[in-house]
């Protein structure tokens, strides 16, 4: 049986260029454009933006 798509899982890279990531779960009726997130990156030790990668 297929996974339901109004939730697919995404995955969202650091912007601090560390390629750290964080994979989570999404709602595409309420947020249809790029997430993007600020958490934290324990290779830089620090918060920052994370954005969604397709």
């Amino acid at each position: 049986m297929a996974r339901n798509e109004v939730r697919p899982i995404v995955r969202l890279r650091s912007t601090a260029g560390t390629g750290y990531t964080y994979v989570t779960r999404k709602s595409r009726r309420n947020d249809p454009d790029r997430m993007v997130l600020r958490k934290f990156d324990p290779a830089v030790r620090l918060h920052v933006d994370f954005r969604e990668e397709r």
